[in-house]
């Protein structure tokens, strides 16, 4: 676990000493805050104008700012996660610098996971700064606080799995932008499956929406925790956490 943990604090140095970090927080925020406040602008628009018709109704806004706001998100990260995984291990390849965690005293799976885990706590870093986005909610209003709950707990699994696929790939090339490009061309395609399963029909259609990164998120952004989608996520990430390892391991016996 001491492995691990150093691993971690060295990769969590390596995010802030370079512009990275600053530059995807910086990019996340602002697009958080822009869509945040033209989907409020937009509902409270719409309300408005619903009142002048005479056609008053229950409209739940901070659910709809926060449901809109996390669908959003979810594409925000589908571009930044990339950014997040490429010099995990690419970064180490071209600085010649693997070799040497390779074979030093610490094992493949110590060195992935410490590099694992400072990737999710930056993505933890990530959510919470949206807590400063969506506050205006809970000053002007009394937002429902589980759908929100869930939401970021969806999200997390989401970027989660993501970051997996992406640390698999890092790991396949010295190149930082082919990792990048790679990363986002698999999670773009993972993510449009669902597109996909809307053309086919019976069982196929159930068997691709499940293969969608994203068809598993919809329910945590509406406020429904199902364990099959948490399986889902754990199992996708477990999946390509296990390929970085072989991938490392055979960088090893290469060696």
């Amino acid at each position: 676990m001491q492995n691990v943990l150093a691993i971690w604090q060295r990769e969590m140095k390596s995010y802030f000493v370079s512009p990275v970090a600053y530059v995807v927080l910086t990019i996340f925020l602002v697009l958080a805050g822009l869509f945040f406040f033209g989907n409020l602008e937009e509902i409270v628009r719409f309300t408005l104008t619903q009142a002048q018709m005479g056609q008053d109704g229950p409209i739940d806004v901070p659910a709809y700012v926060v449901r809109t706001l996390f669908d959003t998100l979810s594409v925000i990260l589908l571009f930044l996660i990339p950014m997040l995984t490429m010099r995990l291990f690419a970064e180490e390849r071209k600085q010649k610098t693997l070799e040497l965690l390779l074979t030093a005293p610490i094992s493949n799976v110590q060195t992935m996971l410490g590099k694992y885990l400072a990737s999710l706590t930056f993505l933890a870093i990530l959510l919470a700064s949206v807590a400063f986005t969506i506050s205006p909610l809970f000053i002007y209003g009394q937002p429902d606080i589980k759908p929100i709950l869930s939401a970021y707990l969806g999200l997390f699994l989401y970027g989660a799995a993501l970051l997996a696929l992406g640390l698999f790939i890092s790991t396949l090339t010295e190149n930082q932008i082919i990792a990048v490009i790679i990363t986002f061309g698999v999670s773009m395609t993972l993510w449009m499956v669902s597109i996909l399963g809307s053309y086919a029909t019976g069982p196929t259609r159930e068997v691709i929406n499940y293969l969608s990164i994203i068809s598993h998120l919809d329910d945590f952004i509406k406020g429904v925790i199902d364990t099959s989608h948490i399986v889902y996520y754990v199992t996708f990430a477990f999946v390509w956490l296990f390929l970085a390892h072989r991938s490392l391991e055979s960088m090893r016996w290469r060696g």
